[in-house]
């Protein structure tokens, strides 16, 4: 007999039994807040279309950290926005380089709060494409993909608990995983960028990182919005190849990918709530069209309904005290 749904809304007459019938939870420790560090010091850079949303110079960095510490959110995750740039993105991979640094700075003053690296090579090309380019302008897979291995090992050497490879280039989930092994990081997971579409949404990021394409787009590595199967095609990919985590990005469009994703492969699954989608909100929300809190976490409810574990928002610290609040 089918469960009748007169008995369903009884009990949620009762807030306590509206919580204890509900069907997922949205949780703090499901969300990943991203921070954009830049060099020097007191250097804090609010980003135009991301009110709210600030580049941060290292020891701001460390206090909007303590902002993710209190709210208990799961992790934040860290981009790099060097000042100076070049074709090979050579900041991406120095050891002492921006990222390395504010990791260890993160770890020092926030030992227990897990801290993932972007790694990419977007922001620190001054041409602003994920990889290496030959002369003719296309990507340069084989000359990119050890530069992206040795960002990820200078990460995991400085105390990164994850790095998250989002370039979409073919085979790097591997290649990053047998240099992170052979490095004596071996334990250091790796959170891929596994069904990462080549979306309109991203405008706000590429504004906030300096990373736009100063020619030509990503469609030639990233995704069609209008695909499905090669969603599940580009994860099964990289789960063979080593990835312990697999996201797809962005994620409110792609509800129905992430639902797919989890069902198939039964994997860790992250889901990006990417710029676009937070500056949309706060937008609205700052005219009044909406109730921004309300419209927030239905977004990020709808998220983790759809079969993410894991949501990586800008909303985070916000939304995990909203969450607090609301008991």
């Amino acid at each position: 007999m089918a469960y009748p749904q007169h008995r369903l809304r009884r009990l949620r007459q009762s807030p306590a039994w509206r919580r204890l019938v509900r069907e997922s939870v949205l949780r703090a420790r499901d969300l990943v807040y991203p921070l954009f560090v830049v060099p020097g010091e007191k250097r804090r850079e609010p980003v135009p279309s991301m009110p709210g949303v600030h580049r941060l110079s290292r020891e701001l960095l460390v206090e909007e950290a303590a902002a993710a510490v209190d709210a208990c959110v799961g992790a934040v995750l860290l981009f790099g926005v060097p000042d100076r740039k070049d074709a090979l993105g050579s900041e991406a991979c120095a050891d002492d380089g921006l990222v390395p640094r504010a990791v260890r700075e993160l770890k020092a003053h926030h030992p227990d709060l897990p801290v993932w690296t972007d790694v990419c090579l977007c922001q620190y090309t001054d041409h602003g494409h994920c990889a290496v380019l030959t002369p003719d302008g296309a990507l340069d897979e084989e000359a990119t993909l050890p530069l992206l291995a040795r960002a990820a090992v200078a990460h995991a050497r400085a105390g990164a608990d994850a790095v998250a490879p989002s370039d979409m280039l073919d085979g790097r989930v591997g290649v990053i995983r047998a240099a992170l092994d052979e490095a004596g990081h071996g334990s250091t997971p790796i959170v891929s960028y596994a069904a990462k579409y080549a979306s309109a949404f991203y405008g706000p990021f590429r504004d906030a990182a300096h990373s736009a394409p100063s020619h030509g787009d990503r469609r030639t590595h990233q995704m069609d919005p209008a695909n499905s199967d090669e969603a599940l095609r580009e994860v099964r990919a990289d789960l063979e190849e080593g990835a312990d985590v697999v996201m797809v990005k962005p994620a409110g469009p792609c509800l129905d990918v992430i639902r797919r994703v989890k069902d198939t492969f039964r994997a860790p699954t992250a889901a990006y709530q990417v710029s676009g989608e937070f500056s949309m909100l706060r937008a609205a929300g700052e005219r009044g069209w909406i109730d921004e809190k309300a419209v927030a976490l239905e977004s990020l409810g709808a998220i983790r309904r759809a079969g993410a574990d894991i949501i990586v928002t800008y909303y985070a610290v916000e939304a995990a005290r909203w969450l607090r609040e609301d008991g």
